[in-house]
């Protein structure tokens, strides 16, 4: 099975680990990942802001290049924010003609034509629709027992484009936690929003936000995600959070392909486990007594 790669500029900086893991997980399950070729920066949140065309343009191109070769349709991507700009364009492109015409446009001085051949997926929308758990749990050689995962989901793989989950209810990931033998921690904070960019502009804001969510969290072993934004919300802060609501809220946070990669027996390094912020003490002993 091949599909298009999307990485995005944080998988190549503050979310490394997600790359490494997604890379080595998505080979392991015998997919063939087809980095696009000159991809640039998709956006991100800053394009919108600056210009309409820039933040269509942007996305278009990356999967205009994807369309140069026709070896597969689906572009995977494990961003967040890079899935909604791509999702965005292929959705409102879909059903307005003349916008991909004047996309076109503005594509013509790279000699770049998008045609809405390809279909934009997010990693977990391809790890629990595409492959599913029956795929992956053969491949677990070191269940997880016994421990508690809360799946969080954040909002932009889920909203405003609800492809494949319930953005209130989201439960996409339940099927691959009990794939690799961990259980599912029950709790109603999977599509909350973290803050995003808050933390940065009204840290107020983004911190109660991020706090709700910890607390909400403290039974579990670990949260697990699947946005490079969210993940670092929840784990960078993890101090500044248990000094404003004074308690610990202290909490290991993984990428679902690092649980995944983990319950496989792939190599720590390959995954990138030592890139995490947030990993305790009592995670990585229980993580190495199911090794041995």
């Amino acid at each position: 099975m091949k599909v298009h790669y999307y990485p995005g500029c944080s998988l190549e900086g503050t979310a490394v680990e997600y790359d490494r893991s997604t890379r080595v997980v998505m080979a392991a399950l015998g997919v063939e990942l087809l980095e696009i070729e000159g991809w640039t920066c998709c956006g991100a949140s800053a394009a919108e802001a600056t210009d309409e065309w820039l933040a269509l343009a942007l996305p278009a191109r990356n999967l205009a290049l994807a369309e140069r070769h026709p070896e597969t349709r689906d572009v995977l991507v494990p961003c967040s924010a890079c899935y909604l700009n791509l999702k965005h364009v292929e959705e409102k492109t879909r059903t307005d003609p003349q916008l991909r015409s004047t996309i076109n446009t503005l594509l013509e001085g790279e000699d770049l034509r998008f045609q809405g051949r390809v279909r934009v997926r997010h990693l977990l929308d391809m790890l629990a629709s595409g492959l599913g758990p029956a795929a992956i749990h053969p491949k677990v050689v070191r269940p997880l027992d016994g421990l508690r995962i809360a799946p969080y989901y954040g909002c932009q793989c889920l909203r405003p484009y609800a492809v494949f989950d319930d953005p209130e209810m989201p439960t996409s990931m339940e099927p691959l936690i009990r794939a690799v033998g961990a259980e599912v921690f029950p709790w109603p904070m999977g599509g909350r929003c973290c803050g995003a960019s808050h933390m940065n502009t009204q840290p107020e804001v983004g911190i109660a936000l991020v706090a709700g969510i910890l607390k909400a969290a403290r039974e579990a072993d670990v949260i697990v995600t699947v946005c490079p934004m969210c993940q670092m919300n929840l784990e960078a802060f993890q101090n500044t959070v248990s000094r404003s609501q004074h308690m610990d809220l202290h909490i290991s946070v993984l990428y679902l392909p690092q649980l995944i990669g983990l319950a496989m027996g792939l190599p720590e390094s390959d995954l990138g486990i030592g890139y995490n912020l947030a990993l305790t003490e009592d995670w990585r002993h229980r993580v190495h007594a199911l090794a041995s």
